[in-house]
């Protein structure tokens, strides 16, 4: 339960659970705001909207994590601290910039798979009398299921995995604990590793603990790439 390295003490505990809530969290957020983007995106929006849209989601993969941290250390932080208190870092600036980061995964894999619905079953619910959100929630969202759940899985292995970001606006407690509120500072394994690896003594067991952090978040992310490749094999095999 305890990691400090200067007295030989490397608890996984809390570091373990600050990065299941953190990533837990902002993965929640990027379904419910992504799956309903998508949606739209997929079955109202007009053409044109749909590709200002689409590019302007797609742009967001390629700004670079340090860039986004750095907004969450100038904007967000800033704002959560003049309107809800706590300090220089709070799991809720980590839901917001991890989110920001996976809603492009959510949106556009949830959208191309909406719209690879083969338009004979949307037809073919609207002439029984559905109405268009029956249609989309009974037809559509039921066949492009495969695809929504790969999305989540591979946004779920990049929320884990996230290192800048997630580094610059957690707090990152010199001794970390199990957070009891969104605003406490808090630890992943990833800013564990990126903070104590550049003073780590080569052969000591402090390194050893730090590779086994990476040795354990290996173990956790790669079921979940493993997972998403059956399922969008097994889409495109159908």
């Amino acid at each position: 339960m305890t990691w400090i390295p200067s007295r030989d003490l490397y608890g996984i505990i809390p570091t373990l659970l600050g990065t299941l809530i953190v990533s837990t969290g902002a993965i929640i957020i990027a379904i419910l705001i992504g799956v309903p983007t998508a949606i739209y995106l997929a079955e109202f929006a007009p053409f044109w909207l749909r590709n200002i849209l689409k590019s302007t989601i797609e742009v967001i993969v390629g700004i670079p994590s340090i860039v986004i941290g750095f907004f969450g250390i100038m904007v967000i932080i800033p704002f959560i601290r003049t309107n809800l208190g706590g300090g220089d870092g709070s799991i809720l600036a980590g839901w917001i910039v991890l989110a920001f980061m996976t809603l492009p995964n959510i949106i556009t894999l949830t959208e191309d798979s909406m719209r690879a619905v083969p338009d004979s079953l949307r037809k073919g619910s609207l002439a029984l009398g559905a109405t268009k959100w029956q249609t989309i929630r009974n037809v559509i969202i039921p066949n492009a299921s495969s695809g929504i759940r790969t999305s989540i899985i591979l946004s779920i292995g990049k929320a884990l995995g996230e290192t800048m970001a997630v580094l610059m606006v957690v707090g990152n407690p010199e001794v970390p604990g199990i957070p009891s509120f969104i605003l406490d500072k808090v630890r992943v394994l990833t800013s564990t590793i990126a903070l104590e690896f550049s003073y780590v003594e080569w052969g000591s067991n402090h390194q050893h603990a730090l590779f086994a952090l990476g040795i354990i978040l290996f173990l956790i992310v790669s079921p979940l790439n493993f997972i998403a490749t059956f399922m969008i094999r097994g889409e495109n095999h159908e």
